[in-house]
């Protein structure tokens, strides 16, 4: 330690009270001790601190040593015995004990002996913003821990998934079209060249024919963002391959995802099963709409009648959009189909109305089944057109129900006022029949399509006698 030269000279007409001055000025909190370690003065220069710790009227008389944790004390003795035997002093970081009501005070603290008495100067220093500081630098690098470990994971499953997958995939810069990676199912395609083929130029895989009609694909990928796929044919053979491209970004770099599959030909062996692969055809065929999509309803693929129903040009476009989007009452039919799924495991012949992409409205009957693929749950809609279903002909005199006709037979022996009363509550019971017919009993749908809260209708499914109050409750 480096003391001051001239000390005696400049400082030695200094009183009593310059000297409690410094000491003050000197620390947040300052003590004076004796060679015991009981305190006999405290000064504080920190409003903080004065709140924070016992004040001069407990603390004078006590030894200081209280005034710490258990944990501070061993440190607390040191900064004494150093201060005692005339050794430089050091600072140690120990902790003050709070009021009652508040938690320890982190304190920087030294001493230094002020006479031949034995009196020790004992000066602390607040250190619960730096606390504070640490502990917000330990938070942000802890969160920043846990968000590198997720992304290192999710990394290394995206990562094995890449490498794994039978499907051929490759990765390539679009201003420069050069190959940035592939994984093994890509090398294992192009066989030979499969390994030379990182950091070249992806349309040098195939033959000049194939190379106009990849071009035309990744320039149109480009220009519009929707993925496409064309047919081209591996160079140097005659195996020809469906390339879909699709665009992504990555630290402000565009990236095509390039996805090869074979083309079944005469003759070949194909990847499913006859059975199978004849069903999905036939699916894929069929008049009728058909949708697979996820528990939340978002599309994983759907059928070209489906496509041609809603006036979408490929299924690229539907997938990952939600089936509620062009179903009839927003918010309403698709949370009754839902609700119907998860309880029953499967709708029959729910009919609503189906939006294309340009407005136009056409009546529909979905059936719909919930089942599980692979451990994961999807949801599969058939959607049926029944605009071209023959209308009852109004020439033909229908029966009308038998609470209508008690209804005209009141007219003339009832006043005008009872008989609209009777009407009205004629309509309610209807609506709420129907609404039960359509949601296939389930009062919570029920109740939202008539826009009634589930007690109002099942006072008025008490009222009209369509099932008891217990019942309601007991299927709720």
């Amino acid at each position: 330690m480096k003391a001051f030269k001239h000390s005696n000279t400049l400082l030695s007409h200094l009183d009593a009270s310059a000297v409690a001055t410094l000491i003050e000025t000197a620390s947040d909190v300052a003590m004076i001790v004796d060679q015991t370690g009981i305190i006999r003065d405290m000064a504080f220069t920190n409003d903080d601190c004065a709140q924070g710790l016992e004040g001069p009227q407990r603390s004078v008389g006590r030894p200081w040593l209280d005034m710490l944790t258990v944990e501070s004390r061993n440190k607390a003795e040191k900064i004494l015995s150093d201060a005692a035997s005339g050794r430089s002093p050091q600072w140690r970081n120990v902790a003050y004990k709070g009021k009652s009501d508040s938690s320890p005070v982190p304190m920087l603290c030294s001493a230094v002996r002020i006479d031949e008495r034995g009196l020790l100067a004992i000066f602390g220093r607040d250190q619960r913003s730096i606390s504070a500081l640490q502990h917000q630098l330990v938070d942000a690098q802890q969160s920043m821990e846990r968000d590198y470990s997720k992304l290192r994971h999710i990394e290394a499953r995206y990562r094995l998934l890449f490498q794994i997958s039978s499907e051929a995939v490759l990765i390539v810069d679009v201003a420069s079209q050069r190959i940035v990676e592939l994984n093994p199912a890509a090398g294992r395609l192009f066989g030979a060249i499969g390994k030379r083929l990182l950091g070249r130029s992806f349309t040098t895989a195939f033959s000049r024919e194939g190379t106009e009609s990849i071009q035309t694909l990744l320039s149109g990928v480009k220009a519009t963002g929707q993925a496409d796929s064309t047919r081209a044919i591996i160079g140097g053979g005659a195996s020809e391959v469906r390339v879909s491209a699709s665009l992504f970004r990555q630290d402000n770099t565009s990236f095509f995802l390039i996805r090869l599959s074979p083309v079944q030909t005469e003759g070949s062996t194909p990847v499913l099963p006859v059975s199978t692969a004849m069903l999905l055809k036939l699916i894929d065929g069929a008049p009728d709409g058909f949708v697979v999509t996820d528990p939340e309803g978002q599309i994983l693929m759907a059928n070209d009648a489906f496509l041609e129903m809603v006036q979408l040009p490929n299924v690229e476009r539907a997938v990952s959009e939600s089936i509620e989007r062009w179903l009839g009452r927003s918010g309403i039919d698709f949370g009754v189909l839902i609700s119907n799924l998860r309880q029953r495991g499967s709708v029959r012949l729910f009919a609503t109305t189906l939006r294309d992409e340009h407005g136009v409205q056409s009546d529909v009957e979905i059936s719909a089944v919930s089942v599980i693929n692979d451990s994961e749950k999807c949801l599969g809609f058939t959607i049926r057109g029944i605009d071209r279903r023959l209308k009852p002909d109004p020439a033909v005199p229908q029966e009308l129900p038998r609470s209508v006709e008690q209804l005209t037979a009141l007219v003339g022996r009832v006043s005008l006022k009872q008989l609209v009363g009777e009407a009205t509550e004629l309509i309610e019971r209807l609506a709420i029949e129907t609404a039960l017919q359509l949601t296939d009993d389930n009062r919570v749908s029920a109740a939202e399509i008539l826009g009634l809260s589930r007690q109002s209708l099942y006072v008025k499914l008490r009222r009209y006698g369509l099932a008891s109050a217990d019942a309601s409750e007991a299927r709720n």
